[in-house]
């Protein structure tokens, strides 16, 4: 599971990310949405390690990331926004990389490495530089990494950019698998469709703080919204322009 208690980050005196508490169960995919700048990837940096929060703590699988870091990050898979990869490491290479990070070893990685390349159709691609790839095979092999080493909790941010179709529904069945065999995952998209679609529960945040969290009902009754769209949710609580003031932008 997921548990965020009053995480907080500031630099100087702005609030990036303003106490936000959050509890994600065993086999649920929960949905962090917001504008640019409202703290998703700040939240979910700090979630993996990456950022120190200000105040407030994380845990992933019941262990705080700040007082144990290595037993926090044995248990999660981590899929940021930009895929960074080491351009003179050929994609074997950089998989074994990532698992020997994680301790991982001995004669059955070589056949857990190619059944993910295959998985991702990078297996021809085994022996090649990553700095050959495309954005969407860096992707790929972020993904893949992440996986390796079987986590409990999948953080994603805005896992579908640079995609193709085909792999992103891979991507997308894969995580709903993952949930369904008891992972956490706590994944960050602008593409509102996706979250509709896949999320179990979501947090909409504005301005570092959750605007609204739930189900789809559950949202729409705090907002007193009727049959409204994730669309239409998320311009009420994050502030959208209106009919009106859009024709106005277009009047002389």
């Amino acid at each position: 599971m997921i548990e965020l208690q009053n995480l907080t980050k500031r630099y100087g005196k702005f609030t990036a990310v303003d106490a936000i508490s959050l509890t994600i169960p065993r086999g649920e995919l929960y949905g962090l949405l917001g504008p640019n700048g409202a703290g998703k990837t700040t939240t979910m940096r700090m979630l993996a390690g990456i950022l120190r929060p200000t105040a407030g703590r994380a845990l992933i699988a019941g262990v705080d990331i700040g007082a144990d870091p290595i037993a926090a990050k044995q248990r999660l898979g981590f899929i940021p926004d930009r895929p960074f990869v080491y351009d003179k490491l050929t994609g074997g290479e950089f998989l074994r990389f990532v698992a020997g990070l994680y301790g991982e070893g001995g004669p059955l990685l070589g056949r857990r490495i190619d059944e993910l390349l295959e998985l991702f159709e990078l297996l021809p691609w085994r022996d090649e530089l990553t700095e050959s790839f495309s954005h969407g095979m860096r992707q790929k092999l972020i993904i893949a990494s992440a996986l390796l080493h079987r986590p409990e909790v999948i953080v994603v941010d805005e896992p579908m950019v640079g995609l193709d179709p085909k792999s992103a529904r891979l991507l997308k069945d894969l995580l709903r698998e993952f949930v369904n065999r008891g992972g956490t995952v706590l994944m960050s998209t602008h593409t509102l469709e996706i979250a509709e679609a896949m999320c179990d529960r979501i947090a909409i945040v504005h301005s570092g703080r959750i605007a609204a969290a739930g189900t789809m009902e559950e949202l729409r009754a705090q907002t007193a919204s009727g049959d409204a769209s994730l669309e239409e949710l998320f311009l009420k609580l994050t502030g959208g322009l209106s009919e009106r003031e859009l024709s106005e932008l277009f009047d002389r």
